[in-house]
């Protein structure tokens, strides 16, 4: 099966609003967050065997992250990029635990570093940010200047006046 077969196929899964064929061993769908459970166990039964990964962006200006499944078939020679995205105020996603059990390791991650919760993931809790008690630290209004300030006190004037001389 080829990309464009398979963007076919895939068009048909409840919840895909759009496939399209990138490159020749590339696929890209975009589909709801909630349809995520049901499109990639279509994708896995369809040989789409391997998680190779979960991101997330922060598309901070439409106020929604998306998150990016990032799939490869040994059987087609096949990578599937499948995007969904999430409100960023509300940001749920359903866990998908049950299909690749290291998902967990990246929804923890997700969740740790930009607040995201995966429904049915028992587990969420951080591998770094112990005791963290400021917003996410990788979303884009997140202000690092302002929370060293805050945790660690005034910057130091020879800092400060460096920073000046460079700009």
């Amino acid at each position: 099966m080829n990309n464009r077969e398979m963007a076919v196929l895939v068009e048909n899964v409840p919840g895909v609003s759009s496939s399209e064929e990138r490159y020749d061993n590339q696929i890209e769908v975009r589909a709801d967050a909630f349809a995520l459970p049901g499109l990639l166990s279509y994708l896995k039964s369809n040989g789409f065997a391997h998680l190779s990964n979960i991101l997330a962006v922060d598309w901070i200006e439409e106020g929604e992250f998306e998150l990016v499944y990032n799939l490869f078939s040994y059987v087609h020679k096949l990578h599937a990029t499948v995007k969904a995205r999430v409100d960023r105020e509300i940001a749920h996603a359903p866990s998908i635990l049950t299909l690749w059990p290291q998902a967990q390791v990246y929804e923890r991650e997700i969740h740790e570093f930009f607040g995201i919760l995966f429904d049915g993931n028992p587990n969420l809790e951080p591998f770094f940010l112990h005791n963290w008690q400021d917003s996410p630290p990788l979303r884009k209004d997140f202000d690092t200047e302002e929370y060293s300030r805050r945790a660690y006190g005034m910057i130091d004037d020879g800092v400060e006046h460096a920073k000046e001389q460079s700009i």
